[in-house]
């Protein structure tokens, strides 16, 4: 399954003990779903989990059940309410008037406790949520039809703190995250925080990671300029020898050019240590650029 999958079936183990918050979560499903008009309600998924939770929570939150339910071999789960009683109450339960369209505002006055602001979020994101394998990206996101419903969602985050970016895409407006941290905020909210704490090690392992890289390149860059450097000594060395001026140099560089011959393969602060005694690896690069020096004069 898909980390989306997975954040939705842990979702989907909330409880729904509250009337207000089933009806909060029942909200967010029906603004985010596929149909909310006064003449039909639908819902379609591919989550298992979520289609079990849909008939407790309309009965929950309204004490209805859905006019159709999933067929056999249904690639998707199909619940659809048409009876004009039932989605009329559902509309009266919102502070609607059934004779106007439900879906252009959302009800700011059902949702001011906390708990039913999360429970609207956990039904939005079941019914038009999805977050990407935190692996490979962070980015959650919510879309829907309804852009009035849309906007007023920006209004609702904004209002607990969070700040989402907002976009359009084939014809759906679509609020999303890309910030870690926000959404581990958020899945914890909603009712995921094993989720939550999933998204935290990947995070973490992911900048372990990058450091690990960083580190390894910085290295082999060194690295590669220390085999350069040495390459550069070594042909100075032999300039010098052709030159035939080793001979005439004091004492330190003729040891220097033995030990470097000797020990091509050593970097600065290695090669100084064979020294007897031992130089500073300050001494030991001043006396390899002096060699450098000469053999070009």
């Amino acid at each position: 399954m898909s980390f989306s999958s997975d954040v939705k079936t842990e979702l989907c183990r909330a409880g729904l003990d509250r009337p207000c918050c089933a009806r909060a979560e029942a909200y967010g499903a029906l603004l985010y779903g596929n149909t909310f008009t006064a003449r039909e309600v639908r819902l379609m998924t591919e989550n298992e989990s979520f289609a079990g939770r849909l008939p407790l929570l309309l009965d929950r939150a309204f004490d209805l059940k859905f006019d159709r339910l999933p067929g056999e071999g249904e690639r998707k789960y199909i619940f659809q309410l048409t009876g004009e009683e039932k989605i009329h109450r559902i509309i009266d339960a919102f502070g609607f008037d059934s004779r106007q369209s439900p879906v252009l505002h959302i009800n700011f006055g059902l949702l001011e406790e906390e708990c039913c602001r999360a429970a609207f979020l956990r039904g939005a994101f079941l019914a038009g949520g999805s977050v990407t394998e935190p692996a490979k990206r962070y980015h959650l996101e919510l879309a829907t039809s309804h852009a009035q419903a849309s906007r007023e969602l920006l209004a609702l985050l904004a209002d607990m703190g969070r700040q989402p970016g907002q976009t359009i895409r084939n014809g759906s407006q679509v609020t999303y995250f890309k910030s870690s941290d926000q959404i581990e905020e958020l899945l914890t909210l909603m009712g995921a925080p094993v989720s939550a704490m999933a998204l935290m090690n990947a995070r973490a392992e992911k900048e372990l990671r990058n450091g690990v890289n960083r580190r390894v390149n910085c290295e082999a860059a060194n690295l590669d300029k220390a085999v350069d450097a040495a390459q550069e000594q070594l042909e100075a060395i032999r300039r010098l020898y052709r030159l035939d001026r080793v001979e005439s140099l004091p004492a330190a560089l003729k040891e220097t050019i033995v030990l470097r011959e000797t020990y091509p393969e050593l970097t600065l602060s290695q090669l100084a240590e064979e020294f007897e005694p031992p130089i500073t690896k300050s001494c030991l690069n001043h006396r390899l650029r002096k060699l450098v020096e000469l053999s070009r004069s």
